[in-house]
């Protein structure tokens, strides 16, 4: 069965001949009993031309419409009474209305309410009163009315659901857009962490490499203490470069079977510091205001913020460089400032991306207060050395 169904709906026109031939057929076998009103040819010729209205009603709606209302018109001139093959009128009305050509559908409209009372006209029932005339007319207009509105009906229908396609086609690929685009925000955000672990920890470790190299014959407890601060910073970057490749092999909903520490938060900015004291950066840290849970994502920026913020300073600094943090909480978010007393970076370092192109500055502490919604103001500090002031809101997003 459904290999017939899927034949059938292949093959329209031959579904639509077949019915025409059918109809075509009972309209001959009653031509052929005789007719008071009209000849047996006029009959036939009628018949074929509405048997014709049926077989091309999908492959030419609109053309075969006419030709069905000049078959009418014909039929009413010559005086040939309607038979079964008026109900070729019926079908081209469902047909245009079901359509999109609103002229076709309106014609269609307007034909079948006049063509009863034209024909209730025409022919008249013998000994009958002007009343029963004028109802028998308007029950016969009644199929031709309910045809157009159940083609509207089905035309109004398939707007919709060509309208629920076109959504859902638009829906699918906006959802693939929107994939795309998590897909790059992820890169960058790992880009950014990566960058933060690497250029702070590596940072430290060659500072500390170099003072212990220095001082290794001259101070080997100073040249030991130098290397163990190279070791427990080397298993830091360690670990949380595990806890972001970590979570690129996790799949979603499943089990890594590896315990990753907590990302960075504000309470860790202190560890920070005093590591970076450690290294040989003397820094004043102070902290405003009652502390208070905020976000990760904010907390997460901040600790990166000041991170960025004195690596920059220990790579151009210059030598006898200092720095200061201060945080302070206010009623509705965080600030950070950091600064310092050294000679600062070049122009071209903190604002273009590095002289090379391949560096960083301050493009990524843009993008890391952009994204939670805070604010960032860089730049030289009167008096000499470099100032970074952020302000950071209670809530994260834009």
């Amino acid at each position: 069965m459904q290999r017939l169904y899927d034949f059938l709906r292949r093959h329209p026109t031959g579904v639509d001949t077949f019915w025409a031939l059918l109809l075509l057929g009972l309209s001959v076998l009653s031509s052929a009993e005789g007719s008071t009103r009209g000849g047996t040819a006029l009959k036939i010729v009628v018949a074929l031309a509405l048997s014709t209205v049926i077989a091309l009603r999908r492959r030419w709606p609109e053309k075969m419409l006419l030709l069905a209302a000049a078959t009418g018109v014909a039929q009413v001139a010559f005086d040939v009474s309607p038979d079964v093959s008026d109900f070729a009128m019926l079908v081209i009305i469902y047909t245009v209305s079901s359509g999109n050509t609103r002229w076709a559908s309106r014609f269609a409209l307007v034909g079948g309410v006049l063509a009863s009372p034209i024909a209730a006209v025409r022919w008249p029932t013998p000994h009958s009163e002007l009343g029963s005339t004028l109802l028998g007319a308007v029950f016969v207009s009644v199929p031709f009315v309910l045809a157009w509105v159940l083609g509207d009906s089905m035309r109004t229908r398939r707007a919709y659901w060509a309208q629920l396609e076109e959504r859902a086609t638009r829906l699918e690929k906006e959802r693939e857009q929107q994939a795309k685009m998590a897909v790059t925000a992820e890169r960058a955000r790992i880009a950014r962490e990566l960058h933060d672990v690497v250029a702070h920890n590596v940072s430290v470790m060659v500072v500390q490499a170099d003072g212990a190299a220095y001082v290794l014959d001259a101070s080997p407890d100073q040249a030991k203490q130098a290397l163990e601060t190279i070791s427990s910073t080397g298993r830091k970057a360690l670990t949380e470069m595990r806890r972001l490749l970590g979570v690129l092999r996790t799949e979603e909903g499943g089990e890594s079977g590896e315990t990753y520490v907590p990302q960075p938060d504000v309470e860790q900015i202190g560890e920070l510091v005093e590591q970076v004291r450690g290294a040989g950066l003397p820094v004043d840290f102070t902290v405003e205001g009652a502390p208070r849970p905020l976000p990760s994502g904010v907390e997460l920026t901040a600790y990166r913020i000041v991170q960025e913020a004195l690596t920059n300073t220990r790579k151009h600094g210059g030598p006898d460089v200092g720095a200061s943090v201060r945080l302070t909480y206010f009623d509705d978010g965080l600030g950070l400032l950091v600064e310092d007393d050294g000679r600062g970076a070049q122009h071209e370092l903190y604002e273009d991306g590095g002289a090379d192109g391949m560096g960083h500055g301050l493009i990524g502490m843009r993008e890391r207060v952009g994204m939670v919604g805070g604010t960032l103001d860089a730049g030289p500090r009167q008096g000499g050395g470099f100032r970074i002031s952020v302000l950071l809101p209670a809530r994260s997003g834009r």
